[in-house]
């Protein structure tokens, strides 16, 4: 029967510690790779279009090649080209965290387009300088309209983490796949290692979902 499976306790403690690794992964990832995109973002705004263009050409690079061949370009220049001895785990990050701040910035930069010009106007005229306007009007505003693409990326950055595995990090879809290599029940370890996915996936969606309605009363 489907049910009748060979999985036992330590194989789920084993999925467990890849989840746990997946979300080790994505929470670095995230957070460096949203500290990143805030400057790019705002550098991009601030500057315009003409002097921000390097800086936008470096970031088209990450968002147009895939994940998975910048892993595997990334670790062969670290380790064969540069003989460093870095982990895949450090590899992994750095790449995710790259990756998710050329998409950050776009939507920080969307998020403070959005903010209506005659607030930093007012704000200006109030006499505040560059950095209370942007810290005090437009950085909370533009916060507000970018939270949802930003719980979006964050939701996305976890799943792509699954690519890892090229680099030998053993997250949750890795284990899965060892799993499936000695017991041979793909299709249940498959069901399993998606529920663990939305294990982690539905409270990020749900927290982000209760600040976006909190945020629209206030």
């Amino acid at each position: 029967m489907f049910f009748d499976t060979a999985l036992s306790t330590n194989d789920l403690i084993f999925l467990a510690r890849g989840a746990g690794m997946t979300l080790i992964v994505t929470a670095i990832s995230v957070f460096f790779g949203t500290v990143m995109g805030i400057v790019f973002g705002v550098f991009r705004y601030q500057v315009g279009p003409w002097w921000a263009a390097p800086l936008t050409f470096v970031l088209d690079i990450f968002r147009s090649i895939p994940l998975l061949i910048q892993l595997v370009l990334a670790n062969a220049f670290v380790t064969t080209v540069l003989g460093w001895r870095v982990s895949g785990f450090t590899v992994a990050c750095g790449v995710l965290s790259l990756y998710t701040a050329a998409y950050c910035a776009e939507i920080v930069r969307g998020g403070i387009e959005a903010v209506p010009p005659t607030l930093r106007r007012a704000a200006r005229s109030l006499g505040m300088s560059w950095g209370q306007d942007m810290t005090s009007v437009v950085m909370p505003l533009a916060a507000r309209i970018a939270l949802p693409s930003w719980i979006g990326l964050a939701l996305g950055v976890m799943k792509d983490s699954a690519l890892v595995y090229v680099v030998q990090v053993v997250e949750l879809l890795k284990s899965a796949q060892i799993l499936i290599t000695r017991l041979q029940e793909p299709l249940f370890l498959l069901i399993v290692c998606g529920s663990f996915y939305f294990l982690i996936s539905f409270p990020i969606a749900r927290f982000g979902g209760y600040l976006e309605r909190k945020w629209s009363r206030d």
